[in-house]
């Protein structure tokens, strides 16, 4: 790990933007202030977050990849805006009169989006608790027992579009029984650059509410402690932590479910937005896929990380280059803004193989797995069914019906497949639109692989 120093102020040039119609509407300032947000935040994550793990990202490589497709009222905007870094901040001007959209870098915590208008240091510690674990060595290399031809033609064909047309992959590790069989990088990434694991992060979040409960410290069958709900009636006293990690809540909110731009993007705090969502449904009777049920999970499971930080279990388990951010406040935003190397999540993996033990000792209680591998909540529609913040490929041809996986936006993959000893990352940067099939590209691996 390295620390970042940045003295130099750089600009970012902005790409050409498509040319529009004389009729389309003068975009909205919430509009080009959540634009700014989101590359004020992902330029700052990505330029330091690399340089802090001892790889480079560039901001051209960002422009061409994580601002590629995204959101379709953020995209035609975004090209448009300028970014400018200096030391840990950067700063995207959006309003001829208004202040820019900054986002701050800490040592071992990442970036934070400020809220508009903020001038003041930011309210985070200026440097991450310092694990208490040391690191453990790297995974080891090493040939695949079974076909490497035909694992090799896999992994190529995740870079070439054979499992999506328009796809971006940009990494790809397997293990195979601990061992890394196969890895795969594209131009300017590798294995020291991190990415945003987006919902990939809410497995993250099950795992550091699994710890918490081998540690006695909380009960997933009792009653989520958010503070908001403690009044005599208010009828979300009953949602429980294990509802919430099953998107079960019944809670609504204000957009779809995976969309918390006001949080992500745009200043405000996970205290501020996400408790106040009122119920629509029975507790436990309905599926819904939602940010806010994972962030109050983490919410209330957050009086756990004064002793128990997530660095502390991302370097018991050798994830190094793992960050969790924060909102200004410093408060986790584990639904979505982790960030992470194909290595380190091949490890995250690791720990589930072996039943949530590493190196001789016990980190998630005894049928850990089987508890978030269970479909005891309702259930999506759909190719896959969902446990406990994993997703279930036990419907998916080929696969072994044990196999979990964590999902994320833009092509965020890790698939874990107990049955075979088998971790699968792919990480990516698809366009909207353009999804690659996981389903099939896990497949094919397992087939190259020996039984």
């Amino acid at each position: 790990m390295r620390t970042l120093i940045l003295a130099a102020t750089l600009a970012v040039a902005p790409l050409a933007a498509p040319a529009l119609a004389q009729t389309v509407a003068p975009a909205s300032a919430e509009a080009r202030a959540s634009a700014a947000g989101y590359k004020a935040l992902t330029l700052c994550s990505a330029v330091h977050n690399a340089t802090a793990a001892g790889g480079q990202r560039s901001p051209d490589s960002v422009d061409a990849n994580e601002f590629v497709g995204i959101y379709p009222t953020l995209d035609p905007l975004i090209h448009d805006l300028t970014a400018t870094f200096t030391g840990h901040r950067v700063s995207v001007a959006w309003d001829e009169t208004g202040p820019p959209r900054v986002a701050v870098w800490r040592p071992g915590g990442g970036c934070s989006i400020m809220p508009v208008g903020w001038t003041g240091p930011a309210g985070v510690p200026a440097t991450a608790p310092t694990p208490s674990v040391p690191p453990v060595a790297d995974l080891p290399s090493g040939p695949a027992a079974g076909d490497a031809v035909a694992l090799a033609a896999a992994v190529t064909g995740a870079s070439d579009g054979r499992y999506g047309g328009g796809t971006n992959t940009t990494a790809v590790v397997v293990l195979q029984g601990g061992t890394i069989v196969s890895e795969s990088y594209a131009p300017g990434f590798g294995p020291d650059v991190p990415q945003r694991t987006w919902s990939v992060a809410k497995s993250l979040a099950g795992t550091l509410i699994g710890a918490a409960v081998q540690r006695g410290e909380v009960d997933v069958d009792a009653p989520a402690a958010i503070a908001n709900w403690q009044v005599d009636g208010d009828p979300r006293r009953v949602i429980t932590l294990d509802q919430l990690m099953r998107m079960a809540s019944g809670l609504t909110s204000d957009s779809a479910g995976n969309r918390t731009d006001a949080l992500y993007f745009g200043g405000t705090t996970v205290e501020e937005q996400v408790p106040g969502w009122p119920l629509i449904a029975v507790p436990g009777a309905r599926f819904r896929y939602a940010n806010n049920d994972i962030l109050l999970a983490v919410l209330a499971i957050a009086p756990t990380f004064a002793a128990h930080p997530p660095a502390d279990l991302f370097a018991r388990l050798g994830m190094t280059d793992t960050v969790a951010e924060t909102d200004w406040r410093g408060h986790y935003i584990l639904s979505s803004q982790v960030w992470s190397t194909a290595r380190d999540l091949a490890r995250f993996g690791r720990l589930y193989l072996n039943d949530g033990v590493h190196d001789g000792q016990r980190i998630l209680p005894e049928g850990w797995l089987a508890h978030v591998s269970r479909p005891s909540g309702p259930q999506p529609e759909g190719d896959f069914g969902y446990g406990a913040t994993f997703w279930l490929m036990n419907r998916s041809d080929g696969v072994p019906a044990d196999t979990i996986a964590a999902f994320g936006n833009r092509g965020q993959y890790v698939v874990i497949v107990p049955a075979r000893n088998i971790v699968i990352v792919r990480r990516g940067e698809d366009p909207t639109g353009n999804r690659f099939d996981m389903a099939a590209f896990t497949r094919d691996v397992l087939a190259a692989l020996d039984q």
